[in-house]
């Protein structure tokens, strides 16, 4: 996958809290309709990252 991190956003968030997806939303909002979450297993973070998810 060949994607830019915009952002990181610690896994422990507050139950029902949702800080990455408002952020991906809010970015698709302002017109960046390839933003969204992803979760990094080995830092234990969502990512909100933006870039072409379909490339080899």
């Amino acid at each position: 996958m060949d994607a830019k991190v915009l952002e990181r956003f610690p896994a422990g968030a507050p139950r029902g809290s949702w800080p990455a997806e408002e952020y991906a939303a809010r970015l698709r909002d302002e017109g960046e309709p390839g933003a969204t979450v992803v979760m990094d297993l080995q830092s234990d973070a969502f990512l909100v990252v933006v870039g072409d998810r379909g490339k080899d």
